[in-house]
């Protein structure tokens, strides 16, 4: 007897090929049959007439780790309700390991509390049983942050690696990619991470190339800088043959706008010539960023403590507007979504805090950054709708959140987190797929699922095929609904009737039961 049959589902099965009609059996936490299986018969039996049948989603660019959810909030609702089976920690430059002095996790200061969470392990390895014991709801690998090596080593520091410190983080990766890291993620926009050079980069990426793992890259501009940052990681690429991936590819500002098209035919051509390059994009218009990369770069040289003492100083301050005013960009529509100050500030402009305070908005950016010792995120409404659809139905694309894993109890917080924490996965389905028809259902599962497994080393995930960990779910099309959305982010998306993961039902007409039955993938 099957532990479970799923009878009469649509299949769409990850691979890109058309759907079709039959049954799935699951035993012993896997795939063991798919067909027309009428003579089967299973402890627990679905009826999926009507319904989708697909993979888990794997979502490859979740911060779920670097901001300490899967720690605070391990069942991460918000994701599962979303069909998020499996999520990729450790990108844009920070992973919470390996860590070479107490100075390093200092590199997610500007997204968290860093009194939040006891610090009890150094290595991979060790990282991954403390969150093993957590008990996650979804699948959890991670990526080897750059600017966490960087930090280990220069802590507050802003220069070149020296010879003997290169060699160091070399090895701190090697390490790290044989105990089960999947990979190197840059952050390059980020204080501790700027001033490496390309050819400091090329040497970390031959290094994982070597383990056959993927590099990973928050670029260094994504407004008018984007095409010589998308060239650099191409640069990356083809002298040291490693797999790339560029995160959340967007073009910020409507005057840059136009650049995504040139953006999106230099890898297309990228790939023509054998680079192994794909990107991933969240479907929404609004950024999440750190409100100090709103600063010239200078700034923050040598860290956060050093960027406040500047800041402080009357005759840098001058020039920091200055240059801020000459940059063109409108600080004033930029959003407060989470701040350590008060929750009066969350979802007020900076132009009405600078009213307020009668200053102007870069004089009042400078005075929340020391305010709050540097850590704001902000929301800004800075991307095009055309862009986003153009991403999502390239075929290089994959699907991601960018995000986080929340309650909707997070509310209380008084933090307004992104809708894409909530929406993303469901909204590419419902508005893109059903109602744009911008893509096909094989194509958008394709990039929620083989794409990201293949892409990033996860085996026997993202298809649904025999001998497959049985990461399943069921979708009901009719119901598909992302209400997530800008003003109110902190709302479960619809349409998941039921989920496995790991072969064990996770949502079961369409409520998460909080089954913890997560595994950690690559250890």
């Amino acid at each position: 007897m099957l532990d479970v049959l799923i009878k009469n589902g649509t299949l769409v099965d990850g691979t890109g090929r058309p759907m079709f009609r039959a049954d799935i059996g699951i035993k012993d936490g896997k795939i063991s049959q798919i067909g027309k299986l009428h003579d089967e018969k299973g402890e627990v039996e679905i009826e999926a007439d009507g319904k989708m049948v697909c993979p888990g989603f794997i979502d490859v660019n979740n911060h779920s780790d670097t901001f300490w959810q899967i720690f605070l909030e391990p069942s991460l609702p918000s994701l599962v309700y979303q069909g998020i089976t499996t999520i990729i920690g450790g990108n844009c430059g920070s992973s919470l390991s390996p860590l070479a002095s107490a100075k390093t996790i200092e590199s997610i200061q500007k997204w968290v509390d860093m009194r939040k969470v006891s610090i009890n392990w150094l290595r991979e390895k060790e990282f991954f049983k403390v969150v093993e014991s957590k008990k996650l709801s979804v699948n959890f690998a991670t990526l080897v942050g750059h600017g966490t090596l960087r930090r280990g080593v220069l802590k507050d520091e802003a220069r070149n690696l020296s010879p003997k410190e290169n060699n160091f983080i070399k090895k701190l990766l090697a390490d790290s990619l044989k105990e089960g890291a999947l990979g190197m993620s840059t952050g390059l926009i980020y204080t501790h991470a700027r001033l490496a050079p390309t050819e400091e980069l090329v040497d970390l990426a031959k290094v994982i190339e070597k383990f056959g793992g993927v590099y990973t890259s928050h670029i260094r501009g994504e407004r008018e800088e984007l095409i010589e940052s998308i060239e650099e990681v191409i640069k990356i690429a083809r002298i040291s043959k490693v797999k790339a991936h560029i995160s959340h590819l967007k073009v910020m500002g409507k005057k840059n706008w136009p650049l995504m098209v040139e953006a999106l035919r230099i890898i297309e051509h990228a790939k023509t010539q054998g680079i192994d390059i794909t990107f991933d994009v969240y479907p929404y218009t609004n950024t999440g960023s750190v409100l100090y990369t709103l600063l010239p770069s200078w700034v923050a040289e040598g860290g956060k403590h050093a960027m406040i003492h500047r800041l402080r100083d009357a005759v840098i301050r001058k020039k920091v507007i200055r240059e801020m005013k000459k940059t063109g960009v409108d600080f004033g529509r930029v959003e407060i979504a989470i701040s350590p100050l008060n929750k009066t500030l969350a979802r007020r402009k900076i132009s009405e805090i600078a009213i307020s305070q009668e200053k102007t908005p870069a004089e009042a950016i400078i005075d929340i950054l020391i305010a709050s010792e540097g850590r704001v995120i902000t929301s800004m409404e800075v991307l095009s709708e055309d862009n986003v659809r153009l991403a999502i139905a390239h075929p290089l694309s994959i699907i991601s959140t960018n995000g986080s894993g929340y309650s909707e109890k997070h509310k209380e917080s008084g933090e307004v987190v992104h809708p894409r924490c909530f929406g993303t996965f469901i909204k590419v389905l419902s508005q893109y797929v059903q109602k744009e028809r911008i893509i096909s259902w094989e194509e958008a599962i394709k990039k929620m699922t083989s794409m990201p497994a293949e892409k990033f080393n996860i085996s026997r995930r993202g298809k649904l095929q025999k001998g497959y960990f049985a990461d399943i779910l069921v979708i009901d099309p009719d119901k598909l609904e992302s209400p997530a959305n800008k003003e109110n982010p902190y709302r479960y998306s619809k349409g998941i009737d039921f989920m496995f993961i790991n072969g064990k039902l996770s949502i079961e007409n369409g409520q998460y039961n909080d089954g913890r039955f997560g595994q950690i993938i690559g250890k």
